[in-house]
């Protein structure tokens, strides 16, 4: 086992289309999404050590030591595995809490993957991925790696490709909480499930946009400007919303005009995340 620091990427997502299909008796949602990666994220710096203990740094204000999901991530490694390793993990934080952008699940799954390579585990994708579930629905998909489309309740992942275009990602200064959003009465949820062929050759939407620009002006005020320069939606339930580019330049521009009530970055989506990337890099 090495003992050495590395550095792994913790990518964000967008959530390209996200269509609501049906709602379950118990009451989770039925859904159809694809997701993408961004080549833009927070990192960990991760140091394997014997202590036998788990540590992070930096605190995060408002979440205990025992919520955070990279403290949540390994420790569940831990408990499966058997191992009587520990670690240090120092987070650089970017990706804005709150945001719809899946920061706390991408660090969730960055630590099951890294942890697994570090540790010498030998788990496969299946079991991380397993893992991951208990974490958050969204783990898995990080934990793969692949721009996936989601249906079910977001459990059933099949790899897809999607261009990889230039997006400017825009965070209003407000945090939603997803359940908020699933559980409001007036959220549609009756779109009929099409094949992904067919929603690929259609215009991306998201059936979440409608209620959360009506409930926080301030994502619906974010919208306003960035369709006046390209098309643009919610990714997820939000805060966060991204205009999308055929080139990085053009993205650029925009970004240069953002104003001072809004926060934001320039990234290209992946089909291949740079986690798995990262994991050839250490394969040797």
């Amino acid at each position: 086992m090495t003992t050495t620091t590395s550095v792994w990427p913790s990518p964000a997502k967008l959530n390209l289309f996200l269509y609501i299909t049906g709602q379950r008796a118990d009451g989770y949602h039925e859904l159809q999404t694809l997701f993408q990666f961004l080549d833009y994220g927070d990192t960990l710096s991760i140091t394997p050590n014997d202590s036998g203990h788990i540590t992070l740094s930096p605190e995060l204000e408002g979440v205990p030591l025992e919520s955070n999901l990279i403290f949540k991530a390994a420790s569940a490694l831990k408990k499966r595995s058997g191992i009587t390793k520990g670690v240090h993990i120092h987070l650089d934080k970017v990706l804005p809490m709150g945001g719809g952008i899946g920061g706390g699940s991408s660090n969730a799954a960055t630590t099951l993957v890294a942890l697994n390579k570090l540790w010498n585990l030998g788990l496969d994708e299946n079991t991380l991925a397993e893992i991951g579930v208990a974490l958050g629905a969204d783990v898995p998909v990080f934990v793969r790696g692949r721009t996936a489309f989601a249906e079910g309740i977001g459990e059933r992942l099949q790899p897809a490709e999607a261009p990889e275009k230039w997006f400017l990602v825009a965070k209003p200064a407000v945090s939603i909480a997803t359940e908020s959003i699933f559980s409001h009465p007036d959220l549609p949820r009756n779109t009929p499930s099409r094949a992904l062929t067919e929603l690929l050759s259609t215009k991306n939407e998201n059936d979440c946009e409608k209620i959360v620009r009506e409930l926080f002006p301030e994502v619906d005020k974010a919208l306003a400007w960035l369709l006046e320069y390209a098309p643009s939606r919610l990714t997820g339930t939000g805060a966060c919303v991204f205009a999308e580019f055929d080139s990085e330049q053009e993205a650029r521009d925009v970004h240069k005009n953002l104003p001072d009530w809004l926060s934001g970055f320039v990234a290209q989506g992946v089909n291949r995340s740079p986690l798995l990337s990262a994991l050839d890099d250490n394969a040797a």
